[in-house]
């Protein structure tokens, strides 16, 4: 899970490059490329649950065992290019891919991670101008502020990093920035004698400097190096993304959020004579309430917790079962349809001080049908 300030990012003008990534995350789902689950918010944070995945970083295994095996990095290269690749066909291209940003799971497959700065091409536009990315990964093209296609400059990347994985060191490894551009620009560089033949044919139809005349994807695919042992990965099956959660969670509050509690009031406290009408067998309510069931229509609970963590915590459940919330000096209302999207339901929660550092929770159908309510 990754917890984000949700005022630090509107601070810092944040909002739309990380909203952008947590879309592309959702819409690229692909057995190579990390999943993103779900995107909930609180009144302060945003929290983005992530497929757990326990084995490290690929460059990680690089630094500590050294290059790979032609058999292994052959495999971690297919698996590359087949997340590489499903994004290319969802319109995403990545512009970072390192072996930094390629994790493994536990049975050691590749993920694809941190798509930070990825990119759509802006509609009626083939070409990406953005220069971005690690240096010593980058395509020439990147370099040249002339526009460049982001599918092609994928591939090039995928090319260094599997030149990394034979060798365990970079192609393209200068101190000094202009000679490392230069170097990648003439496409300058040699093979250690450990390298088949195969695999540098294919690293050269790569890291071909001209992106004209660069290998595409497709042709990776067909290369004989590349077909030995390639077991084509099941995709996973389509299902509709909604962006919903994403949109939600990067919404602006409906009222600023340090006004979303008054710190100086804090919440109500509870005197003895308010306990004694709270006793069920002292609560008169129902003699002058006419609807049914009415010990049926609120629920209250205690907890020891602060408040505010309190409401922000419910806050964060209403949110994950597709319901608005909304906050004001620690009442909060809760709103939406029902599971079966059929009828509106609305419950009002309102934290109580009881004692210092007791707290109890009331919560109130305030709309919606009992039975809903209950559930």
């Amino acid at each position: 899970m990754k917890v984000l300030d949700r005022s630090s990012i509107l601070k810092h003008k944040m909002a739309e490059q990380i909203k952008r990534e947590i879309s592309i995350m959702k819409l690229v789902r692909h057995p190579n490329v990390v999943r993103l689950h779900e995107v909930l918010a609180s009144r302060k944070k945003i929290f983005i649950i992530l497929e757990f995945i326990t084995g490290g970083e690929l460059f990680d295994k690089i630094i500590r065992h050294g290059r790979l095996n032609e058999a292994d990095a052959r495999r971690y290269f297919q698996q590359l290019i087949d997340g590489v690749d499903f994004c290319h066909n969802k319109g995403v291209y990545h512009r970072d891919l390192k072996p930094e940003n390629l994790l493994l799971d536990s049975q050691g497959n590749l993920k694809i991670s941190d798509f930070g700065l990825s990119a759509w091409p802006a509609q009626g536009s083939s070409l990406l101008r953005t220069t971005c990315g690690t240096p010593n990964y980058v395509a020439p093209e990147v370099l040249s502020h002339k526009g460049y296609n982001g599918a092609l400059a994928d591939t090039w990347s995928c090319g260094v990093i599997l030149y990394v994985l034979l060798a365990g060191y970079l192609p393209f490894d200068e101190v000094d920035l202009t000679t490392l551009y230069g170097k990648i620009e003439s496409a300058e560089y040699s093979f250690p004698p450990w390298f088949s033949g195969g695999a540098k044919s294919l690293i050269r139809r790569i890291l071909d400097p001209n992106p004209d005349t660069r290998i595409r994807i497709e042709e990776i695919r067909n290369d004989g190096w590349f077909q030995k042992n390639y077991e084509p990965i099941k995709e996973i099956e389509s299902e509709e993304v909604n962006l919903d959660d994403v949109n939600a969670a990067f919404d602006d509050p409906e009222e600023d959020i340090e006004d979303a509690f008054d710190d100086e009031a804090g919440p109500l406290t509870l005197n003895a004579f308010d306990l004694i009408v709270l006793s069920q067998g002292l609560n008169l309510a129902a003699l002058f309430d006419r609807r049914q069931d009415y010990d049926k229509l609120r629920n209250r609970f205690l907890s020891r917790k602060p408040a505010k963590v309190i409401l922000s915590s419910m806050e964060v459940v209403a949110q994950s079962m597709g319901f608005k919330t909304h906050i004001r000096n620690y009442k909060m209302r809760v709103e939406g349809l029902n599971a079966n999207k059929t009828s509106h339901v609305s419950i009002m929660v309102e934290v109580f001080e009881v004692a210092p550092s007791i707290f109890m929770v009331d919560l109130q159908r305030a709309a919606g049908d009992t039975s809903e309510y209950n559930t």
